[in-house]
């Protein structure tokens, strides 16, 4: 009889406890904690009364299992599944057997349908272990829930800095400042690109100071001004000659040209006053903490992203 029930339970659709710990690889008694304490379970019974895991109960898991492993504590895993609302596609066909042969999941609910947002700490953690998909997915979560300030002051700037304390504490760490660095510059490029109708005909052209490496703060800049100003911009990135930016303004005509130093060792403000004058003009500004004091009068001086943005857009009225 037991062999009979067991046998009509596999039938039913869905998935059983059973065939969940098979397809994850985490034990049946791991699962049924899960549910107990955290109310990551399955969300349906089938026609016989037998509790099923669908769709969404799968995708969740296998979501709560990948954050678990990447040092993210179950209960905290557990909250942010939770509020998973849009899944992916089923995968493909295993053997001829559908991924999930189930019913289609219920609609979730309206509150459901957003990205996970991760803390501070969760984000940390996928840098730390160099997983680049969960970095790159929660950046771009947060860009799209929150916007570019947002994510760059609330979560980039915090987890660059529990980086930086684990280089100064153990020496180490510059590989997973340098995946953190470029999943986040790869997800702001896609932001910065030319608005549809870009308010400015001349575009602002952005550059690092020469032998400046730091251009994350322009390509943030960049963004904010595409997606909350519709501002089109040119980007020349880390370590701009002072003569390529020269011949960069001759070819543009930019209406405004930001030049960033983060370092004291590139702030010397005299090249600034070499950069060729044009006919309209072109208004420069030096942004950023390295600038040295005696920037001549012409160039204001800002070291704020609302500044920054203030004074280029005022300059494209």
């Amino acid at each position: 009889m037991d062999e009979q029930r067991q046998a009509a339970a596999e039938e039913e659709p869905g998935y059983g406890i059973g065939a969940v710990a098979r397809r994850l690889g985490v034990p049946a008694p791991t699962l049924r904690t899960w549910n107990l304490r955290y109310g990551v379970g399955p969300s349906r019974r089938s026609p016989g009364g037998h509790r099923r895991y669908d769709a969404r109960d799968l995708w969740r898991l296998q979501e709560m299992n990948r954050l678990i492993k990447n040092g993210v504590p179950a209960a905290d895993a557990a909250r942010e599944v939770l509020r998973i609302q849009v899944i992916p596609a089923p995968a493909a066909p295993e053997n001829g057997r559908p991924a999930v042969a189930a019913e289609p999941a219920e609609p979730l609910p309206e509150a459901a349908h957003r990205p996970v947002i991760p803390t501070v700490d969760m984000l940390a953690r996928a840098a730390v272990t160099l997983d680049s998909r969960s970095v790159s997915d929660w950046i771009g979560a947060a860009l799209a829930r929150h916007g570019v300030l947002w994510t760059w002051e609330e979560l980039v700037l915090p987890v660059f800095e529990v980086i930086v304390r684990r280089q100064v504490e153990s020496g180490a760490s510059i590989e997973v400042e340098h995946l953190f660095s470029d999943r986040v510059m790869a997800a702001l490029i896609r932001c910065a690109e030319r608005p549809a109708h870009p308010i400015n005909v001349s575009p602002v052209l952005l550059a690092c100071a020469e032998d400046e490496q730091h251009s994350l703060p322009l390509h943030t800049l960049a963004a904010v001004l595409a997606t909350e100003h519709r501002v089109e911009t040119r980007l020349l990135g880390a370590r701009t000659p002072y003569s390529a930016l020269a011949d960069a303004m001759r070819r543009l005509g930019p209406s405004v040209v930001f030049v960033w130093s983060q370092q004291v060792s590139t702030g010397d403000p005299a090249p600034l006053l070499s950069l060729p004058a044009l006919r309209p003009p072109s208004r420069i500004v030096a942004g950023g903490p390295g600038w040295w004091e005696g920037l001549p009068q012409p160039i204001p001086h800002v070291t704020t992203f609302q500044n920054a943005l203030t004074r280029i857009l005022s300059a494209l009225r």
